[in-house]
C-alpha cells in the first residue's frame, strides 16, 4: 500500500495499492531504460563532485546532508524526493513564521510557492540552487524509479489545486530533474504558464523530445535563468 493522491479529488489523500500503477508501453520501455543507463553513468561521474558537495554541507553546521521531502509523483503516489539540503535545519518554522509576519511573504509564496528571497537558504544552499547542483541526488530517485531524467518538477500536495482539472496530465508521467519548464524559463515563469507547459510535456512526451530537453539544459544551467 502506498498513499497517494487522488486526481479525482485533489485535496484529498486516499490509499491504493502499487499494482494499479499505469502500464508501461513499449516506448516508455526504451525511457526507463535510458534512464537507467545515463543515470548510473552521471552517478559514478558526479560522484567526487557530490561527495565534495557533502563534505561541505555538513561541515557548515553539522545538520543532515541530505532533505528529503514528500513530493507527488507518477499516479499521484507520494515519494521522498532527495536533495543536498540547501537551507537551515529548522526551515520550515522559520518559513511558518515569516508567512505569519510578514504579508509580502505570504503573497508571494500563495502565488508561487516559492520565494524568490528566501531568508531559510544558506550561502552554501544559495550557490548550490544556482548551479542546480543541489539537485544531484535526485539520481537515486531515478534509479528508484520514482523520478525520469526529463518530466515536471514534482510538486508538493499543497501544490495540486493549482493544476485543478489539469493534474491527471502531470500524473500521466514520471516527475523528471528537469523538463520542459526547467528550459523554458524556470522560476521567471508564471506558476499558471507552468501548469500549461507541463501539460504540453505530458501530451507530446517522447524520447526525441526528451533528448531534446537535455541538450537545452546545459546552457540554461550554465546561464542559471530563472534559479533562485
Amino acid at each position: 500500500m502506498q498513499t497517494v493522491i487522488d486526481a479525482g479529488r485533489p485535496n484529498s489523500l486516499r490509499q491504493t495499492s502499487l499494482s494499479r500503477r499505469s502500464a508501461p508501453n513499449s516506448s516508455e520501455l526504451v525511457r526507463r531504460s535510458v534512464d537507467l543507463v545515463l543515470a548510473s553513468l552521471a552517478l559514478v561521474f558526479f560522484a567526487p563532485l557530490m561527495l565534495l558537495v557533502a563534505v561541505s554541507v555538513w561541515m557548515q553546521d553539522g545538520g543532515p546532508v541530505f532533505y528529503a521531502h514528500s513530493r507527488v509523483g507518477r499516479d499521484g503516489r507520494v515519494f521522498k524526493c532527495l536533495k543536498f539540503r540547501s537551507m537551515l535545519v529548522d526551515s520550515e518554522a522559520r518559513l511558518q513564521r515569516l508567512l505569519t509576519e510578514s504579508a509580502d511573504a505570504r503573497a508571494e509564496w500563495d502565488r508561487d510557492h516559492k520565494l524568490r528571497n528566501d531568508p531559510r537558504i544558506t550561502a552554501l544552499g544559495s550557490f548550490l540552487r544556482r548551479s542546480s547542483l543541489d539537485e544531484l541526488p535526485q539520481l537515486f530517485n531515478v534509479l528508484a524509479g520514482e523520478m525520469s531524467l526529463v518530466g515536471p518538477r514534482p510538486i508538493v500536495a499543497g501544490e495540486v489545486k493549482r493544476y485543478g482539472r489539469r493534474f491527471s496530465h502531470y500524473c500521466s508521467v514520471r516527475p523528471g530533474i528537469t523538463g520542459l519548464w526547467q528550459v523554458s524559463g524556470r522560476n521567471d515563469v508564471s506558476y499558471r504558464r507552468r501548469v500549461a507547459i507541463d501539460t504540453c510535456y505530458a501530451q507530446n512526451q517522447s524520447l526525441a523530445l526528451d533528448l531534446r530537453i537535455m541538450l537545452a539544459t546545459v546552457p540554461s544551467v550554465l546561464m542559471r535563468k530563472g534559479s533562485y
